[in-house]
C-alpha cells in the first residue's frame, strides 16, 4: 500500500528580500516533507533560515521560486485572500510572547478566532471552553492575563490556537519566555495535542531540552535543510 502524501510538502524553495546589488537570499532551494500527525522542532542560528520558511509555512509569507503544497494544494498559486482562508481554516499559531489582549479575559481571548469567523455566541462559548479545557484551564476562563502565571498565559494562546480545531499548529519559541517547569509543562501539552488531538506541531526552537519532546527535527543552516534528524517515538 503507498504511503499517504505529506501533509506538507516543499521542493526548492528559495527566498530573496530586495533586488539588486543589495539582494540577500535567505532560503537558497528548501526540500522538505512533513508527514501529517508528526512533531518536529525546527532548530539552527540565528539566519539560518527558519523563521523565513515557517513564515511561508504559515502562509504569511510566498517564496520567491518553488513549490509548497499543503494538503496536496500548490500555495504558492494562491492570492492573498486565498491564503487567509487557508491559514484560518488549517493553521493554529502560538508565539514567545503570548498576545494575549489585556483587558479581556482568558475565554475572550481564546474566542477571538472564531469571532473572525463570524461564529455565534454560543457556538464561541462552547468551544473556547472545551480548547480551555484541554489546556487544563477550564476553571480559569474569567481571569485576565494579568491575573494569569506566564505558564498559564501560554496555556491560553495555546487553547486559542486550536480553538478552530487546526491541522497544523506552528509554535514558534513557545517556551522561550518560561522557566524550566513551566517550559516543560508546555511541551507535555503540546505532546497530548499531538497524540491525542492528532495536531501537527511545528516548532521553533533553539533549546535542545525542548527539541527532544519532537519526533523529527529539522537542522537549518545558511538557508537550507543542514539535516533532518528521526527521533524513536515514545
Amino acid at each position: 500500500m503507498a504511503s499517504p502524501a505529506p501533509i506538507i510538502s516543499m521542493r526548492g524553495i528559495t527566498k530573496v528580500f530586495g533586488s539588486g546589488p543589495t539582494a540577500f537570499q535567505a532560503l537558497k532551494g528548501i526540500d522538505l516533507d512533513i508527514e501529517e500527525g508528526d512533531f518536529v522542532a525546527v532548530m539552527g542560528p540565528s539566519g539560518s533560515g527558519k523563521s523565513t520558511t515557517m513564515n511561508i509555512l504559515g502562509c504569511l509569507d510566498v517564496p520567491t521560486a518553488g513549490e509548497f503544497l499543503f494538503k496536496g494544494r500548490h500555495v504558492e498559486q494562491l492570492d492573498r485572500d486565498q491564503r487567509a482562508l487557508l491559514r484560518r481554516r488549517y493553521l493554529g499559531f502560538v508565539f514567545q510572547g503570548f498576545n494575549l489582549l489585556a483587558r479581556t479575559s482568558a475565554l475572550e481571548n481564546v474566542e477571538l478566532p472564531l469571532l473572525y469567523r463570524g461564529e455565534d455566541k454560543k457556538t464561541r462559548y462552547d468551544a473556547g471552553m472545551a480548547a480551555l479545557d484541554k489546556v487544563g484551564l477550564k476553571e480559569w476562563w474569567d481571569h485576565t492575563p494579568a491575573e494569569l502565571s506566564g505558564g498559564q498565559q501560554q496555556r491560553v494562546a495555546i487553547a486559542r490556537a486550536i480553538v478552530t480545531q487546526p491541522a497544523v499548529l506552528l509554535a514558534d519559541e513557545p517556551t522561550g519566555n518560561l522557566d524550566s517547569e513551566r517550559s516543560i509543562e508546555i511541551m507535555e501539552l503540546l505532546t497530548d495535542l499531538n497524540r491525542n488531538s492528532g495536531i501537527t506541531v511545528l516548532m521553533v526552537t533553539h533549546e535542545p531540552d525542548m527539541a527532544a519532546f519532537a519526533h523529527t527535527i529539522v537542522h537549518f543552516k545558511d538557508g537550507l535543510v543542514e539535516r533532518v534528524e528521526e527521533r524513536v517515538k515514545a
